[in-house]
């Protein structure tokens, strides 16, 4: 089964926490000094939070899968639709170990596809070549606004 999936970026994530806790009538299911997440099943969402971005406001959007079939029939859909897309495969960010994959839609709003494999205790496990990564929220492709992803991507953006 899916689950919808938001990351905002905040400015000051102990007040956001207190807002968001009272707006959902439910404490965080997990919070580090830098992030939040609540796993909500009414309405059915994976909604985070973080200090890691530019800009307030929303970062990337998704769908979290229960398993490997439902990750390979949305990228199948990606696929058939024309969508460009960015595989990472197996990847660690937001502290979870995850298979995912990213689309960008045409107004440039990054898409993350994923099905998370464990929760680990850090934001990321960097690679050697990931020097340069940006401080992002999660670390979605960043695409101007009307270019397909692959295209106009900066490799030099994205941390995952």
């Amino acid at each position: 089964m899916k689950r919808f999936h938001v990351h905002l970026h905040v400015d000051d994530l102990s007040k956001s926490i207190a807002f968001y806790s009272r707006l959902f009538a439910a404490e965080p299911t997990r919070v580090e000094s830098d992030y939040a997440k609540w796993m909500l099943d009414d309405p059915r969402i994976n909604f985070a939070i973080s200090t890691r971005g530019d800009q307030p406001g929303v970062d990337h959007l998704g769908f979290q899968v229960d398993d490997a079939a439902e990750l390979a029939e949305l990228k199948a859909r990606a696929e058939a639709a024309d969508m460009a897309v960015l595989d990472e495969g197996a990847t660690t960010c937001c502290y979870a170990r995850s298979d995912k994959h990213w689309v960008t839609d045409p107004q440039g709003i990054a898409w993350e596809h994923f099905h998370s494999l464990a929760n680990i205790p850090v934001f990321s496990e960097s690679k050697p070549d990931e020097a340069t990564a940006t401080n992002s929220a999660c670390c979605p492709p960043r695409a101007p606004r009307g270019k397909a992803l692959g295209i106009a991507v900066n490799p030099d953006t994205s941390c995952c």
